[in-house]
């Protein structure tokens, strides 16, 4: 009997087609989740800057502008929004965080009473006043953190939801294909003729399938028959013939007058009559497919048939440097035809 062979296949390569089709449907949707929820806060804190940045770098110069026509406006504090002008004598004043900074939009933290406080300082530095105006974005930040939570949720949710979704779809994928197995299976179980698979499954991937497996199937049947048509032809052609020589031999091996060597060679034809008809049979137990027992379903004692084996073999023995010797310590008995037995104990020796 002839093995395949070949390499092994990877681990990686053995997963199956129902575990990759999840796998690769809660990937997709846990890295659009990520790729979503990144550019929305992404575009929210660039947005938030942008529009935070650009109103105090013109809430400034309004100030500046109010503060030289009204000096007054010095110190003006609002709800979230407070501004600050240092004459050029009150430079030592500013807070040492703002000091060093030029001209320009800065997001600042400090320690407060109240905690860690965040906030946006847009500085206008002239030659004899400096003008400062402080954004309070603590509760933009709080609203921010909890929003990168709140996006972080969405994303195990969308992930949770892709994990539903690839499990869903490879069963709607996969159920066409392990119904297709199941057919496949069934195929010649019962010794009939195999049904065809493509009429159960839609004009896709899977019936093209089908109906390569259908022609496959067809041309097996049509190489099987053709080979049972032939072992029963030449089977029943060869009988006629090996019953005219067994026949034949054993009227000569009736004969009392015929030499000794003409005797043993005579033996020699009747045991080559034998082993062919033995062969012709089980030609005919594979043919139709009797392979699992005799048709009378008695058993056959092994010990009885290899001495008529080893016996027919004799005659190739003695022009090897090899002796055989039949040593029976009990009996068997084979459930099996007795053409068949003979004829696997006879390649066995031969």
């Amino acid at each position: 009997m002839a093995l395949a062979t070949g390499s092994p296949i990877p681990a990686r390569q053995r997963k199956r087609l129902r575990v990759r089709i999840i796998v690769s449907v809660l990937l997709i949707g846990t890295l659009l989740s990520i790729l979503f929820a990144a550019y929305a806060v992404l575009l929210r804190s660039y947005l938030e800057d942008r529009l935070i940045g650009a109103t105090l770098s013109r809430e400034i110069s309004n100030y500046a502008d109010a503060f030289r026509r009204d000096p007054n406006t010095y110190g003006i504090e609002f709800s979230k929004i407070r501004g600050n002008v240092y004459s050029k004598a009150k430079f030592a004043n500013v807070p040492l965080a703002w000091r060093e900074l030029p001209s320009g939009v800065y997001r600042l933290t400090e320690e407060a009473l109240e905690g860690r406080v965040a906030y946006k300082l847009a500085v206008l530095k002239e030659a004899d006043y400096w003008f400062f105006l402080r954004y309070d974005i603590t509760a933009e930040e709080r609203t921010r953190r909890s929003v990168a939570v709140a996006i972080a949720l969405s994303v195990l949710l969308f992930s949770g939801l892709a994990l539903l979704l690839g499990i869903w779809s490879s069963e709607r994928i996969m159920a066409p294909v392990l119904d297709l197995v199941r057919r496949v299976q069934r195929l010649g179980r019962r010794g009939e003729k195999p049904e065809p698979l493509s009429p159960h499954f839609a004009n896709d991937e899977v019936g093209a399938l089908a109906g390569a497996l259908d022609d496959y199937s067809e041309r097996l049947t049509r190489l099987v028959e053709r080979d049972r048509e032939f072992n029963n032809d030449v089977s029943h052609e060869l009988r006629t013939p090996l019953a005219i020589i067994r026949s034949t031999t054993e009227l000569l091996l009736g004969m009392p007058e015929l030499p000794p060597k003409v005797l043993e060679r005579m033996r020699r034809i009747e045991r080559a009559s034998k082993q062919s008809t033995e062969l012709i049979e089980a030609l005919l137990h594979l043919s139709r497919g009797e392979r699992q027992a005799p048709t009378d379903g008695e058993f056959i004692q092994v010990d009885r048939l290899l001495p008529q084996i080893i016996e027919a073999h004799r005659p190739q023995l003695k022009q090897k440097p090899v002796e055989v010797k039949l040593v029976i310590n009990h009996s068997a008995a084979v459930h099996a035809p007795e053409s068949v037995l003979s004829v696997a104990l006879g390649n066995l020796i031969g």
